[in-house]
């Protein structure tokens, strides 16, 4: 038996290390044949230059500002931080935010179907992940409804993205409940550096046709703005048979720019966005005659807008206060029912140096929510209409133990909920410098998870059972909230390490322990007899805890002036255990709906004639609680500048299977869709 395992795994391992080895050797002898044949061509800065100026110095001293809510360099953050430039963007070929998550250590990224992922950091992956909170550009998208995000109307023009910072582990101390396993902060640039005109175009296989435009212009001597508008219409996946899916997927999206420089003390940002599209699904529903169930192709409508205004005042060198204010509206309407909802959130910051060692940063908030949701047999919420209030304050303490060597940093976010009152969520971190490539941190962290909407006010019919002869009715089993329901409670431990070993070469490493209580359990409740059917009541109750743990390691390799290879694994364990008066076994199937192993890597190569070629090869871990197997993707990238304005690129996508599914959604029974091959070609120019 010993001898069959090993010549499994063995089996297995070729799956990956196969293909794994065939594109390595591919831009091998593509980066030897290619220049030879182009030898004599014009070798300028222009032509072999981005990959030789971003220099390892340059990627460590990127700034980042999601850890301490300041500005600092990436290699001082003590925290697990991954950060996705404009470049990593553009070279990837990637063509939604989800897709371009895909590149982190410790994200669990899955397609569900044509426009809906599974998205996640350090485990308990779902359409419905409730442990990670996003931003744009420090908007919260998180929807109260579950605690998670819709991916599916989570854009922007890819082109204005700055950077993408995504830290996993608890970052509940600055950003409060629900950045409990990670924080995604999507951060665009300033309308200052995004002057002139910008026109993108293409079509391919399953980008059936897409169209960027944007304009920036100056409003006076230092005020700067941009407007955009996109639009894409993608094609239906395949299910598991080759046949086409229903879940075809467009949107038509703008938004506006401003930055304003009024004096030397004082900027101002205003922001917005509106959208509206249509994403295809099939969707099983309820129904109150036989068969009792109905399944329909559809056309789920998504719409929203938001505002944001943000104010820097800089008080003094060491002194600045920020206040920002913004409103999101989101609309969805599909078969299981219509949802409002409306977001209005305050805060104000304010960061100060308090002798020599100490800079302090405290904060307070206000966040008000308003849901409008019309229900159906399916899926209902009582009160159908609901007012929520959140305010918080937190406060941090930054303390210089040793010169530019030494530093612990310690806070505590405060917060109260309609749902579990007061949460108080504390953190401690401290990093050591001993040298100026070398950085040493560790963390221990607090952070909760509160109740959602749903799981306090929801009824949702997850199972039909026909009638029997036994039970002459059909009966449905109903997951209805609970007003008992608490908080998930995390305690994390994290240790990194960041080292530049030479001038050409760094590492990032993460080790991490979180100890879990009072998570989701499924438990059984009563049941109802009504005049034609029976109601079987499941609830949910916090009599699950656990421990995940793993490691995340990142690495960047300037082999060649003209050749970067960027590469990223993750190890993840998770062991759940209900208590002894738990029914619930769905904690059982959560620990193996993530994958154990994942790798990445990515290479990049600047070649003569102003080409660029870049592949990408990722392997993925089986998730043997839904019988999805592991896999291994490719896509590669030819780029082609013929003038300093003006780019033309080939991306093919997944290119060695036919097609794989990624994740079979929960609770809701929509139809999993598999991942295809893929082809497009972009034109981009800017003017």
């Amino acid at each position: 038996m010993n001898g069959l395992k090993f010549l499994g795994t063995l089996r297995a391992k070729r799956c990956f290390f196969r293909p794994f080895m065939g594109a390595v050797l591919f831009s091998i002898l593509f980066s030897v044949f290619i220049p030879h044949c182009w030898a004599g061509g014009n070798e300028d800065e222009e032509t072999i230059g981005y990959l030789k100026e971003l220099s390892m110095e340059a990627l460590l001293d990127v700034e980042v500002t999601s850890v301490s809510k300041k500005i600092e360099k990436l290699s001082d953050a003590s925290a697990a931080i991954f950060v996705i430039t404009q470049e990593d963007i553009r070279r990837s070929g990637v063509t939604t935010i989800p897709e371009a998550l895909r590149m982190v250590p410790g994200l669990q990224v899955a397609r569900i179907d044509g426009s809906k992922w599974a998205i996640t950091s350090r485990g308990f992956n779902g359409r419905f992940a409730n442990k990670l909170l996003v931003l744009i550009d420090g908007r919260s998208v998180y929807t109260p409804l579950y605690s998670g995000v819709f991916w599916e109307v989570q854009d922007t023009l890819l082109e204005d993205i700055d950077r993408i910072e995504v830290i996993r582990g608890p970052g509940a101390t600055l950003w409060g409940a629900n950045a409990v396993n990670g924080v995604i902060n999507i951060i665009t640039k300033e309308a200052k550096e995004t002057q002139g005109g910008l026109l993108a175009a293409g079509i391919g296989t399953e980008e059936k046709g897409f169209g960027n435009a944007r304009y920036g212009g100056k409003l006076g001597e230092d005020a700067y703005f941009r407007i955009y508008g996109k639009y894409f219409n993608r094609d239906e996946s395949a299910d598991a048979l080759g046949n086409d899916a229903a879940d075809e997927w467009d949107i038509l999206r703008g938004g506006f720019r401003m930055d304003w420089k009024k004096s030397d003390y004082n900027s101002i940002t205003v922001q917005g966005d509106t959208y509206e599209g249509d994403a295809g699904q099939t969707i099983t529903i309820a129904t109150l005659t036989s068969p009792y169930e109905e399944t329909l192709d559809e056309d789920a409508e998504i719409s929203g807008k938001n505002l944001l205004f943000r104010w820097n005042h800089d008080i003094s060198k060491t002194s600045e206060l920020v206040l920002q204010t913004y409103y999101d509206g989101t609309e969805h309407k599909e078969s299981v029912g219509h949802l409002n909802n409306d977001t209005f959130d305050i805060d104000l910051q304010h960061r100060f140096a308090l002798g020599k060692q100490h800079e302090i940063m405290w904060g307070v908030g206000y966040r008000f929510v308003h849901d409008e949701i019309d229900g159906t047999f399916s899926a209902v919420l009582e009160p159908e209409s609901r007012d929520d209030h959140l305010y918080s304050s937190f406060i941090q303490d930054e303390i210089e133990l040793v010169k530019d060597r030494l530093h612990l940093t310690i806070g505590s976010k405060f917060e109260h909920n309609d749902y579990t009152g007061l949460e108080i969520q504390p953190n401690g971190r401290l990093i050591w410098t001993p040298h100026e490539r070398h950085s040493l941190w560790t963390s221990v962290s607090r952070a909760v998870r509160t109740p959602s909407r749903a799981e306090q006010d929801g009824q949702l019919i997850i199972r039909v059972v026909p009638p029997e002869d036994s039970i002459p009715l059909p009966t449905y089993l109903v997951l209805t909230g609970s007003e008992d329901y608490v908080s998930e409670d995390l305690i994390a431990y994290e240790l990194g390490y960041r080292v530049q070993t030479a001038d050409n070469f760094s590492i990032d490493i993460v080790a991490f322990f979180n100890d879990y209580d009072d998570l989701r359990s499924i438990e059984t409740g009563t049941y109802s007899v009504e005049d034609s059917y029976i109601l079987s009541y499941v609830i949910p109750d916090n009599k699950v805890n656990g421990e995940t743990y793993g490691i995340e390691l990142a690495m960047d390799w300037l082999a060649m002036e003209w050749w970067r290879f960027k590469t990223s694994y993750t190890y993840l364990q998770m062991k759940l255990q209900a208590d002894s008066d738990s029914q619930d076994t769905y904690s059982d199937t959560v620990e193996n709906e993530n994958p154990h192993n994942q790798f990445s890597i990515r290479s990049s190569m600047d070649l003569p004639g102003s080409f660029e070629f870049d592949v990408w090869v990722r392997y993925v871990d089986n998730l043997s609680s839904q019988d999805v197997d592991s896999y291994t993707t490719f896509d590669a990238r030819l780029g082609w500048r013929p003038r300093k304005n003006l780019e033309l690129c080939i991306v093919g996508q997944n290119l060695l299977d036919k097609q794989h599914p990624e994740f079979i959604p929960e609770l809701l029974d929509v139809s999993t869709t598999e991942v295809e091959q893929s082809v497009y070609g972009k034109v981009t120019w800017h003017f």
